[in-house]
């Protein structure tokens, strides 16, 4: 399969040859939705943690006798119903990961591909050399009308075209060594550079 390259300002200057192994893998959405639900889990910390009444610090003394006082019985300080008591079903540290086979992960990965190739969602550039300032980079969305969200997927490290990106909402810049399904899920449009897709296709195998 064969797609068009661009310039930064969005004039075809030749050709790429896709590889069919990534770029025609069946779509697969239960198996996309799996591996972003895990994708997601494995993002929370599970950190979050409140005291139960037997924890919180003081003495269960009965504040006041049962009957005969005019107010309602209590039995201690330290229940949910008193300022600085313990809390309800209080929330403990627990991890939520979720395991997925690598074999999975790269079969939806492969499948979130093709489906963006496949509803022109996909543009590759020969290049990407810009001055690090934000308008360099939106003059480069401008060219190409993408005013959605928008992943650059570029094939390694570059201050100069992250300087440009940091500023703009719409925007995401991702190596591609780091790039996974829910980036290329979440955002409209995807941008890669020609270089990245070698990489891209040389880890697919």
């Amino acid at each position: 399969m064969q797609v068009k390259v661009y310039n930064i300002n969005a004039e075809e200057c030749g050709k790429v040859t896709l590889s069919d192994e990534v770029f025609k893998t069946p779509y697969n959405e239960a198996l996309i939705h799996e591996v972003i639900v895990a994708y997601l889990a494995n993002q929370r910390q599970g950190t979050k943690s409140t005291l139960t009444r037997t924890e919180v610090r003081g003495h269960a003394k009965k504040p006041w006798a049962q009957k005969h006082t005019g107010h309602a019985r209590q039995g201690s300080t330290k229940g949910p119903q008193w300022t600085g008591g313990g809390v309800v079903f209080a929330p403990k540290p627990r991890d939520f990961s979720k395991k997925v086979n690598a074999k999975a992960k790269k079969v939806a990965f492969k499948s979130a591909l093709s489906k963006k190739l496949e509803q022109n969602e996909i543009t590759v550039l020969d290049n990407i050399s810009i001055e690090a300032k934000t308008k360099a980079m939106q003059n480069v969305l401008n060219n190409f009308k993408m005013d959605k969200s928008t992943v650059l997927v570029i094939d390694g490290a570059n201050e100069n075209v992250l300087r440009a990106a940091n500023n703009i909402p719409t925007l995401s810049v991702v190596e591609v060594s780091l790039l996974n399904t829910y980036e290329v899920v979440a955002n409209k449009n995807v941008i890669i550079t020609e270089s990245a897709i070698k990489k891209l296709e040389e880890a697919c195998k």
